[in-house]
């Protein structure tokens, strides 16, 4: 174990009880003094909100410190911290001042592009009457695509907080079931020209289940006959797309075990029901955005490379360059080819840049794209006049076509290197909640009390109170009790002592350790977000929201480069 991981443990150990834990991590660093726990308690019992931000595009210290002036700025920002290794950003805010999507203005105008995660915004104690749900929206491009959702719920009657997050295409959204429906917040998110359905709810009666097996029409029809006869079930809608089932259930009638059961009965095993992990569905997304991104890359290069040996390679070949020359009515050959496989790389394969500055300006900002989109649209349009020029005079001044494709092309690469980077920054995390196992094995039991059998179950349907049998060699599914048997466990996973503890009637085991050389049959005492692995996960993400020291001019330069470099574009050609 490394000591970073000891180091994290004995934060765990130490402030456990301790509410204000978080604040207080991130106030070492937030401020010179450092605010405190009781500080931390102050801005809420003042009204304060807090939110996590993901920002892409900080490549050193100085990119930190730019996105921590501009928020600092801010009206309404009380503090914010900001992370290079984890690009994210923890900002504590007067919501009456300032709102999230403030707060991703501000970031953005520095030059990065922002997105408040969807467990981020911790605000005043909800409403009893409030309940929360986590949406999937597809069809999301950048972070103005995310400030164009978020508006839309937060006008919503009766919506109290919504945060959308691009990298894992969630919303989740606190309301009030009494004013506004589920259905009225997918519907409404869809009529702004996204696709939306429910992922979970804080409800205690609804779920999202997974299926496996769901392929045909016939299998379709099958889950439908089974859930309709399925007693407790009070409303259900199957996504035979994407595989998945939103139920509503009386929690006094059926139980999510038990609905997940009914389906693997019904169906003879064709097909299997699991609960949805968010972080299995994070790390799907994240492989399709890099393959789609790579996708884009290869065909940037097999158009982009051809134009590139006929511009530096082909005039030193004689007979090449005599066939480029040879005229095609008032076009050379050599231009006309060079104007095809531009085209497609500047409309086609280069459209999501049209796309992603077309919305950043519609929103009063400017970023990357915005750049990339000017520079290449110039030079393609200064080369296609200058190739038509030339055709009807018989004068043929320089044309950059080349120069066009090979910045898309490199801008593709950065963005896929960007992608790979994103995705190995959660990489700690997936493997933390890796040491989890998959499956747990259920003691049954008659009404007397007496063990009836054993049964295989998703560890994510374990429920309090519940016994489970763990084999040796296998991990612990949960946190809980020793209730029978006596093993001797590896907890060096949270501890770091490479020493096993002896484990026996009455002694609590940690979930994700392993035990070693017993059978043990223990009684789920917590699960979910309160085990002490997902109590870890959280320190871990709060603990990489590290700060390098503030170039001060660094950061005011990021924060106007792009005003900066159009300014000075249109200065130039004003005055050329």
């Amino acid at each position: 174990m490394t000591a970073m991981a000891h180091l994290q443990l004995t934060a765990v150990a130490g402030g456990r009880d301790d509410e204000m834990e978080e604040v207080a991590l991130l106030g070492s660093y937030g401020e010179a003094e450092g605010p405190s726990s009781r500080k931390g308690q102050e801005e809420e019992e003042a009204g304060m909100r807090r939110a996590q931000v993901r920002v892409t595009g900080m490549t050193c210290s100085a990119c930190t410190g730019a996105v921590e002036a501009a928020l600092s700025a801010r009206r309404g920002v009380r503090s914010a911290a900001v992370s290079l290794l984890q690009n994210r950003a923890h900002v504590v805010f007067d919501p009456a001042l300032a709102k999230e999507e403030d707060i991703v203005e501000a970031i953005e105008d520095a030059g990065f592009e922002a997105e408040i995660l969807p467990d981020s915004a911790v605000s005043q104690p909800k409403s009893q009457k409030a309940l929360s749900g986590q949406f999937r929206i597809g069809g999301m491009t950048c972070a103005a695509c995310v400030n164009s959702v978020e508006g839309i719920l937060k006008k919503l009657p009766g919506v109290n907080r919504a945060v959308v997050a691009l990298a894992t295409s969630l919303g989740e959204v606190e309301y009030d079931p009494t004013a506004i429906s589920k259905d009225e917040i997918v519907q409404a998110i869809e009529d702004a020209g996204f696709e939306a359905a429910l992922v979970q709810s804080s409800e205690q009666d609804k779920a999202l289940l997974g299926l496996i097996g769901l392929h045909t029409e016939r299998d379709v029809n099958l889950l439908y006959d089974i859930l309709r006869k399925t007693e407790g079930l009070r409303q259900f809608d199957v996504n035979s797309v994407r595989a998945e089932v939103e139920i509503t259930f009386d929690p006094e009638v059926v139980g999510l075990r038990s609905v997940v059961d009914i389906i693997d009965m019904e169906s003879s095993g064709r097909l299997k029901a699991h609960v949805q992990n968010p972080y299995v569905r994070s790390s799907s997304n994240d492989a399709q955005e890099a393959s789609k991104m790579l996708h884009l890359l290869r065909s940037s290069l097999f158009l982009s490379i051809p134009v590139f040996f006929m511009r530096m390679v082909c005039p030193h070949i004689s007979f090449i360059n005599s066939f480029l020359l040879m005229h095609c009515g008032p076009f050379r050959i050599g231009d006309l080819l060079k104007w095809m496989l531009v085209s497609v790389v500047q409309f086609v394969v280069g459209k999501r840049f049209y796309v992603a500055a077309y919305r950043a300006l519609r929103h009063g900002s400017t970023n990357m794209d915005v750049l990339v989109v000017l520079g290449t649209t110039a030079t393609y349009v200064y080369s296609v006049c200058a190739l038509l020029y030339g055709a009807f005079t018989g004068f043929h001044p320089p044309m950059y076509f080349e120069t066009s494709a090979m910045i898309i092309t490199f801008v593709l690469l950065g963005k896929y290197l960007e992608v790979l980077a994103k995705g190995r920054t959660s990489d700690a995390i997936k493997k933390l909640v890796e040491l989890v196992p998959a499956t747990a094995i259920l003691l049954l039991k008659y009404k007397d009390g007496k063990y009836a059998g054993e049964k295989e179950i998703d560890a994510l349907l374990i429920q309090p109170g519940d016994v489970l049998k763990v084999l040796p060699g296998s991990k612990i599914p949960a946190d809980g009790i020793v209730t029978w048997g006596t093993s001797h466990v590896d907890e060096s996973m949270v501890t770091g002592e490479s020493a096993s503890i002896c484990k026996e009637v009455s002694s609590s085991v940690i979930g994700g350790t392993m035990n070693l050389n017993g059978i043990l049959h223990i009684q789920a005492a917590k699960v979910g977000s309160g085990t002490v692995l997902s109590q870890i996960i959280s320190l871990v993400e709060t603990a990489q929201m590290s700060k390098a020291p503030i170039q001060k001019f660094a950061d005011y330069v990021a924060g106007i480069f792009v005003p900066i470099v159009i300014t000075l574009s249109l200065l130039t050609f004003c005055t050329w």
